[in-house]
């Protein structure tokens, strides 16, 4: 595992206005994830550098755009971010057959997300 940032989320008040803006400007495809508001977004083809991300609905009016660190293993990570200064803000969450999810503030208060792939979540 490389703890590379592998995902970024922007957070809207009006998705789709967004996404049209994203994809006339960039060229980026858009695709819901079940039923919820949030769409995965494409920004470019595979044999690129950069990565991808989504774009949801806001949750929260302070909510940042954020990214996320893919992690081989999410509680030690988190543990380490408690140890070293950081305070998590979302606690692990299960996305169900697909992985875990967490967000935490560093030390100079900037928001990041963590990400491990597990397809067993529940």
């Amino acid at each position: 595992m490389s703890n590379r940032v592998t995902h970024f989320e922007i957070p809207c008040n009006n998705p789709k206005k967004t996404m049209a803006f994203f994809k006339t400007v960039f060229g980026w495809n858009f695709q819901q994830f079940g039923s919820d508001e949030y769409w995965f977004v494409k920004t470019g083809e595979d044999n690129r550098s950069g990565i991808n991300g989504a774009v949801s609905k806001r949750r929260n009016p302070q909510q940042p755009i954020t990214n996320s660190i893919n992690v081989e293993d999410i509680d030690k990570t988190v543990g380490e971010i408690k140890e070293h200064g950081g305070t998590v803000v979302v606690e692990k969450t299960a996305i169900p057959q697909t992985g875990w999810m967490a967000f935490f503030k560093d030390p100079d208060e900037n928001i990041h997300g963590l990400w491990q792939d597990d397809k067993t979540a529940k």
